[in-house]
């Protein structure tokens, strides 16, 4: 058990150290991945910044994930999933393109009139909170892909062995600190798992947000 967010960033820091992993820039994943990222991003001694993505949702299932569209347009589809469920291609450009624009609002929102990350060439780490199905997460690690990184890293708390595996196909290394066999929900493997707020989350924005007092968890 992790006993919230901070706590478990301090420790994937530590561990990230421990294994000598080198990055350029955390990525954090809003919103629960920004307290692990501000402490991971410390534990290392490189910049924070985000990334987002949204989950493109089955017809008449929003919640079930038959696809992912980061900030920039990078997508991932469950192209197994959609054709079981016969989802056909217009429902798929439309619900595509909806989702890439509430990513890139969401990213301007938390990074204001900043201009993009430079990750040409860079090692990323790109953060989260834990992984669950990681359809998300496939189209975050797309987008460094795309936007020209060297060398892209996931690095999380926990996630199930057979998202991790997946991953691996898509990251240049995963570190997960948990792999459990049994998983139902991220949040399980936390003591204080509450909503992060978008005005907390950007916070953590701030080098050495974690350290101060009112930081998630405490």
């Amino acid at each position: 058990m992790f006993q919230n967010r901070t706590q478990a960033g301090e420790r994937l820091g530590a561990l990230l150290r421990e294994r000598q992993v080198e990055a350029d820039i955390v990525l954090a994943v809003p919103r629960g991945g920004l307290p692990v990222g501000r402490a991971v991003a410390d534990a290392v001694g490189v910049p924070l910044d985000i990334v987002v993505a949204r989950k493109m949702g089955a017809p008449g299932n929003p919640e079930l994930a038959i696809g992912a569209v980061a900030s920039d347009g990078s997508v991932w589809r469950n192209e197994g999933l959609i054709r079981q469920l016969g989802v056909d291609e217009a429902y798929l450009d439309r619900v595509r393109r909806e989702e890439a624009e509430n990513a890139r609002n969401k990213f301007d929102r938390y990074r204001g009139d900043r201009p993009d990350p430079d990750l040409h060439g860079k090692t990323v780490l790109i953060v989260d909170d834990g992984v669950a199905t990681g359809a998300t997460t496939v189209a975050c690690i797309r987008l460094a892909h795309a936007q020209g990184a060297a060398r892209v890293v996931l690095a999380v708390p926990v996630a199930p062995p057979e998202s991790v595996h997946r991953l691996e196909q898509e990251a240049d290394a995963v570190v997960a600190m948990e792999t459990p066999e049994w998983f139902m929900a991220v949040g399980q493997f936390y003591t204080e798992f509450g909503q992060v707020s978008d005005e907390e989350a950007m916070r953590y924005l701030t080098p050495g947000a974690g350290k101060r007092g009112g930081q998630e968890g405490s």
